[in-house]
């Protein structure tokens, strides 16, 4: 029986069938070419690596590595050749690699998968070399990441590194009990300690750093201060502080690292007035310096307004806070203590002062001032807070309380020798800073008053190169900045000189504006422009860079406000 004509309905329907084997076929003929390479049936070239020969069918090899597909269709040499040596490749490698270019798998070993990889990146195997990557991205761990790092950085493993990277900076506190870790050199060692992606505590870095030096302690407790220096020492907690570090014998005898824990001492002691790398908290830690920004004036300068807000000028948001209690306040005065908050004076003639107390995020009342005051300053000075001056209603004040917070008590200090209002204060190198500031409606003065603690003198510096009244001023690596006043420009004190500079022009004239520092910077916020109405604008001056920028604005209109710097813990905004 035929199968019919032409015309007949199979070829009528037009379609082309056809018949699939599935997988099962691919894979035997994958299984008899592999037979055929073992017993060198139609082989056509050997691989000679190191001292073994390969048989291999050039096909098969150009099916699978473009390396062999150049090598072989092109013209070098090697493509007329019988026999080809490897010279960068291990024979066990190489025996990997022709498994799994012949079967279609390959056996992987944690021992042997980086010399696999290394022959199928070089040999350009791609399927070959995603399979051993993922064996190894399934396999990272607190003992093999390091190791791991380096190999991703090699081969510019992006997602390998950033699963390493991932594991160290998350468990660098079993990291570190390995030897992989412990046989680090110095310089790698700092910079671990260093990063800010760290996501440990600062006490876990310094049980580390101290593990690591102990290791080889003979050799590396000269190592032990420059390690310190990379850490937050003034952020741990005080009582391992003193039971952990201070106790240790290798920190006892190592005279440089005095220092350190001095500053540690006194930034416990006296907060943000001690600053520099090492107390700002890393990003990763869950902790950052807060602007907060309390009262103030409304656009028109009419209404006082009661609300706090604050806001990480990283992220640019803006939060509520925990407002004052009971009343609006208008031209107080506001500072930071030991990462609290202090509030004082304000129309009309209140003697009244508040504490934010940043860990509760609640205000309390403490004791009130000798005098009631407004249009004053305060600053804190070596653990104690200072109000200087200010307005009563009826004249400028000389007087100068000093709060200390142990005894919940002010008491009266040298006065000032020129009576001022609305002046710039603050502390810088051990000692309090009046600048400016108005002597009576119609004048103003560009007198620098400086008063010693110790002493409780009062002396003069060098005068300021402008005679403003409604200016502030805040301290920064040894320098004392000041805005306001309608001045187009910020300028800078430095006590140690005793000179003065204007280091940044601003954008527009402003008075009666927040200024405070945050993460290594000087923050401008709002005030009153030239036409006497309340901004918005926020301006952050860098001076590792000399740049003035403008920041996200606030979310209102402010003038006569208070701002402070805290640090907070994230979790709690």
């Amino acid at each position: 029986m035929g199968f019919g004509s032409e015309s007949d309905s199979w070829s009528d329907s037009g379609s082309d069938d056809s018949i699939c084997s599935g997988s099962c076929h691919a894979e035997h003929i994958l299984q008899v070419l592999n037979t055929f390479r073992q017993s060198a049936t139609f082989t056509d070239v050997v691989l000679l690596v190191e001292d073994r020969e390969f048989p291999c069918h050039r096909a098969t090899l150009c099916a699978s590595s473009r390396y062999f597909r150049t090598m072989f269709t092109g013209k070098l040499q090697e493509s007329q050749q019988t026999a080809v040596r490897l010279k960068e490749v291990s024979a066990a490698a190489m025996e990997h690699l022709l498994d799994f270019i012949y079967e279609g798998r390959v056996r992987l070993h944690e021992n042997s998968v980086e010399k696999v990889f290394r022959a199928a990146d070089l040999l350009d195997v791609p399927a070959l070399s995603r399979a051993c990557v993922d064996f190894l991205d399934q396999r990272v761990c607190p003992s093999n990441c390091l190791g791991l790092m380096e190999f991703a950085q090699l081969y510019s493993l992006q997602a390998l590194l950033d699963h390493c990277q991932a594991v160290l900076f998350q468990d660098l506190e079993m990291v570190s009990m390995n030897e992989e870790f412990l046989e680090l050199p110095l310089d790698r060692v700092l910079e671990l300690l260093h990063s800010e992606k760290l996501q440990v505590a600062d006490e876990v870095l310094v049980e580390v750093a101290l593990r690591w030096v102990y290791h080889r302690h003979n050799q590396r407790r000269g190592a032990l201060r420059i390690l310190l220096e990379r850490l937050r020492l003034p952020l741990l907690d005080p009582v391992f502080f003193t039971d952990k570090l201070e106790a240790d014998e290798l920190v006892q005898e190592c005279h440089e690292c005095r220092v350190l824990l001095q500053e540690a001492r006194r930034y416990h002691m006296y907060g943000r007035e001690i600053s520099s790398e090492r107390t700002k908290p890393r990003r990763w830690s869950g902790w950052a310096e807060m602007i907060v920004v309390i009262g103030g004036c409304d656009r028109n300068g009419i209404s006082r307004l009661a609300f706090a807000e604050k806001t990480d000028p990283i992220s640019g948001k803006w939060l509520p806070s925990a407002t004052l209690p009971g009343y609006s306040k208008c031209e107080f005065a506001m500072c930071e203590l030991q990462n609290d908050i202090y509030l004082s004076g304000g129309q009309l003639n209140s003697s009244d002062v508040w504490r934010y107390m940043s860990s509760l995020n609640q205000w309390v009342r403490v004791g009130s001032m000798l005098k009631g005051r407004w249009r004053h300053k305060m600053a804190s000075l070596r653990g104690k807070l200072y109000a200087v001056g200010g307005y009563n209603g009826h004249q400028r004040l000389s007087s100068v309380e000093c709060f200390s917070v142990f005894e919940n008590a002010w008491k009266a200090v040298a006065s000032l020798p020129v009576p001022v209002s609305s002046a710039a204060v603050a502390s810088c190198a051990g000692k309090l800073y009046v600048i400016g500031g108005a002597v009576s409606e119609e004048c103003n003065t560009n007198k620098v008053q400086c008063y010693d603690p110790v002493k409780d003198k009062w002396t003069y510096v060098t005068p300021s190169p402008f005679s403003q009244r409604c200016i502030n001023a805040v301290a920064l690596n040894g320098s004392i900045y000041v805005a306001g006043g309608l001045l187009d420009a910020l300028y800078a004190y430095t006590p140690q000189s005793d000179s003065w500079s204007k280091v940044a022009d601003l954008p527009m004239k402003v008075e009666s504006c927040g200024l405070t520092v945050c993460n290594g910077k000087v923050y401008v916020l709002g005030g009153r422009d030239e036409f006497a109405a309340a901004i918005d604008q926020m301006w952050a001056f860098d001076p590792a860079s000399g740049e003035l920028n403008k920041e996200m604005p606030m979310t209102r209109s402010l003038s006569n406000h208070g701002c402070a710097t805290i640090t907070q813990h994230l979790e709690n905004k």
